[in-house]
């Protein structure tokens, strides 16, 4: 399933995504809600440049 993921989007974030989640106990066609937490991984071991450009989009604000 394909998610699309709003702007600004904080880690930890929970999404509800209705009717798609495990089947309901005895009974047929229902399914549950499957809930989504958004974890966000920070990048490590940047070049010089990247850097820079996280330095540059700093600034802006």
């Amino acid at each position: 399933m394909k998610l699309k993921i709003k702007p600004e989007t904080q880690n930890g974030t929970k999404v509800r995504l209705k009717g798609k989640g495990f089947p309901v106990y005895k009974k047929d066609g229902q399914f549950g809600d499957l809930i989504v937490t958004y974890s966000v991984k920070i990048p490590t071991h940047l070049t010089e440049k990247q850097k820079e450009l996280f330095r540059e989009l700093q600034s802006i604000n």
